[in-house]
């Protein structure tokens, strides 16, 4: 297995090479040269836990890591960090079934990978004899910046600066990050919002002239976004687990399709589930489920993607995104892997704002739907939800409930579906707490956390509930054109 770019440069690379690159050098994104069908496989599968199923699927991408190195990888990632053995559970909410990816040290799914990436970028860097060290550039729309913060902090040979919208996460999200540890963390929020930052990263990442001052310097660039193979891979097993675990509970019988409801921006997550059905997992459909950014949805619905509209901040502001990343590397599949229309899309998006997909990429969306909730409807649906079953929903899974209502009801599908629970409602918990109840606007952060905790009669999580006590370590602010030196400050310590 060797990976390429989305944009055609004729690079072809180690998977702990591309781990340690991120991005492509012609600033296209890494994809696998291809994907092993593993339908035939499924039914050995059944039996397996969190980590076996890991290394099966994560053994067909990585195989430049010895079998020693990736389950040292795994086995260091899913452990005591999560607060259950199952690492990623299934609760059965009414006929749907809710994947909670929210049981790892930062309460959101991007625990998922990036409990694993850092084992993955430290192998990578001794098994390519890296003398420079590792700087990860991230850019975060409240949950991916905090669990890699977490994941690489005071890892030797990488140092990691985050940015992110300042006004565009929540003030859980915001606190998590700013109360971080670790001598090699840097965080930043920036005077924009996370556009402007992922633009900002992606350009710096561009940047020649920078990119060689710092290999001068002894440093260079990686990403802990899911631009990053590193990142996005590790997603792939846990739709693996959910089908099966529906196997092994009688729900669906082996070879059943099921559907898969994720609520997404930047496309990384939804993007895994379909490398998953590349590899034979039997699905029938991906709902793609966004809130009022819902460039997206106009996407599925239209075949155009048009940036040029206004980001609205609203109460899940991890999908507060216009520029969707991973979008690019469905581009590669649905065109057959035309790197040279890819580049005229992207091209297009970078000078106009707009690009239109052809007739027979169109065609090719088919186990796409394109879904997207307003803010009334998502805090209607937490209530719902709530009074029916006693269920606690966060402000992203509900927009993927209710993406979901709507979907059955356009569709009149009855396939047994998984709606993708992406964060702990404890970290939107005013918003969760205004849809279910009257809210003192008087009341902090903390006060609010404990009385949704009395009328849920659920538990606040452990990295949470401590979070109050933690000394704020990183207060810095800047402008969006400021990136860079920001990150030649750090460096400089």
């Amino acid at each position: 297995m060797y990976f390429l770019s989305t944009r055609g440069n004729n690079e072809k690379i180690t998977a702990s090479q591309a781990i340690i690159k991120g991005l492509s050098s012609d600033k296209g994104l890494y994809v696998p040269s291809n994907f092993k069908d593993l339908s035939d496989e499924l039914k050995n599968l059944v039996d397996l836990d969190y980590k076996e199923l890991a290394y099966v699927i994560l053994k067909e991408f990585l195989t430049d890591y010895s079998e020693k190195e990736l389950k040292y990888c795994i086995n260091s990632a899913y452990d005591e960090k999560f607060d259950t053995e199952k690492i990623a559970p299934i609760s059965k909410v009414g006929d749907e079934y809710v994947l909670e990816l929210y049981h790892g040290p930062t309460c959101a799914f991007k625990d998922m990978a990036l409990t694993i990436m850092p084992y993955l970028l430290k192998t990578a860097i001794e098994k390519n004899n890296l003398q420079e060290e590792v700087v990860i550039l991230t850019a975060t729309s409240g949950d991916t910046g905090k669990a890699a913060l977490e994941g690489f902090s005071d890892v030797d040979k990488i140092k990691i600066v985050v940015f992110f919208p300042e006004n565009g996460v929540s003030p859980i999200q915001k606190l998590q990050m700013k109360t971080t540890k670790g001598k090699n963390t840097c965080v930043v929020g920036i005077n924009g919002n996370f556009d402007d930052a992922q633009t900002g990263v992606k350009n710096i990442f561009a940047d020649e002239d920078f990119n060689k001052d710092l290999k001068e310097k002894g440093y260079i660039l990686s990403s802990a976004n899911s631009i990053n193979m590193g990142r996005l891979l590790p997603q792939v097993v846990y739709y693996f687990y959910a089908y099966l675990g529906l196997v092994k509970q009688n729900e669906i019988n082996l070879g059943d399709k099921i559907n898969f409801v994720v609520p997404t921006g930047n496309f990384g997550n939804i993007l895994a589930g379909y490398f998953a059905k590349q590899m034979g997992l039997p699905v029938n459909k991906f709902v793609c489920a966004s809130n009022d950014n819902n460039v997206l949805y106009d996407f599925f619905k239209t075949g155009v993607y048009d940036k040029n509209r206004e980001l609205k901040l609203t109460t899940s502001p991890s999908m507060d995104i216009l520029i969707s990343s991973n979008l690019e590397r469905l581009l590669f599949e649905i065109s057959n892997r035309d790197a040279e229309k890819v580049n005229s899309l992207i091209d297009d998006l970078n000078t106009k704002g707009v690009y239109e997909i052809d007739e027979d990429m169109k065609k090719n969306l088919s186990y796409f739907y394109g879904g997207y909730s307003n803010e009334e409807t998502v805090s209607k649906t937490i209530k719902e939800i709530f009074d029916r079953y006693k269920y606690l929903l966060d402000t992203h899974t509900a927009v993927a409930y209710s993406c979901y209502e709507k979907y059955v009801e356009d569709t009149k599908d009855k396939t047994k579906t998984v709606i993708v629970s992406t964060a702990s409602p404890y970290k939107f918990s005013k918003d969760v707490l205004s849809s279910i109840s009257d809210v003192d606007n008087n009341l902090d952060d903390f006060e609010i956390i404990n009385k949704l905790s009395d009328i849920s009669h659920t538990q606040i999580p452990g990295p949470i509930k401590t979070l109050k006590d933690l000394e704020v370590k990183h207060n810095i602010t800047c402008e969006k054109d400021e990136l860079k030196s920001e990150i030649l400050k750090f460096l400089k310590k």
